[in-house]
């Protein structure tokens, strides 16, 4: 017998499914202040390095805190690696963060003109942003197709049996291969809200899950 897999087929309807019940579930912080703060482009990439490792409350207080104190590179790059670490206290590894951020303003602005590219290759010449944010960015502020694969979305895609993936890199390119573009934005919100709320790392919430009839992990 083969290892159990679903098509795009199959995975389309699993987004649809999730997309009925997203309502219910805590929208992911980033993606939530840029629709309901409206965020600019800069705010999002902060506000996305802010989040690594860390609470969604956490991020969203650490974010607010930071931005009361500047919300563009020009203003950023005044303030020094401790009033920008102690601003986003407690973040998790907020000195490597404060120290990442001013950086990130620092090539923003001499690099781009003070502008955030809208860019994949451009926003990967940044110092210490990957791919994961990057995507985000692009998603989030410039509406590009873009998929972000974070870790909840590379833990279920491969769960359910849609990709077959060692590293986040390979999920976000099998994902790409196989997913049509109208549907790249929507997958990080969807997977990191049912990530956080049913499909859990450890001890996910099966027995109540809207989509379990088409994952492979609960077939066997």
């Amino acid at each position: 017998m083969g290892k159990c897999k679903i098509e795009t087929e199959t995975f389309l309807k699993i987004l649809s499914i999730l997309e009925k019940e997203f309502v219910k579930w805590n929208a992911p912080v980033v993606s939530l202040m840029e629709k309901r703060d409206k965020r600019t482009p800069f705010q999002i990439l902060i506000s996305t390095i802010i989040s690594a490792r860390t609470k969604d409350e956490i991020t969203a207080k650490a974010s607010q805190n930071l931005f009361k104190l500047a919300d563009n590179p020009e203003d950023m790059i005044k303030l020094s690696e401790e009033e920008i670490a102690k601003a986003i206290y407690p973040a998790g590894f907020y000195r490597n963060k404060a120290k990442a951020i001013k950086e990130v303003a620092k090539d923003i602005i001499e690099k781009f003109d003070g502008k955030v590219p809208d860019n994949l290759d451009d926003l990967l010449k940044l110092k210490g942003v990957g791919r994961k944010t990057a995507n985000l960015v692009l998603a989030l502020s410039f509406k590009k197709p873009a998929i972000c694969v974070d870790t909840h979305v590379h833990r279920i895609t491969n769960r359910i049996g849609f990709v077959n993936s060692k590293t986040p890199e390979e999920t976000e390119k099998q994902l790409m291969e196989k997913v049509p573009k109208e549907h790249w934005n929507k997958i990080n919100d969807l997977f990191v809200a049912f990530g956080q709320t049913l499909c859990k790392p450890i001890k996910p919430k099966c027995d109540v899950c809207p989509i379990k009839g088409y994952c492979c992990k609960y077939k066997v």
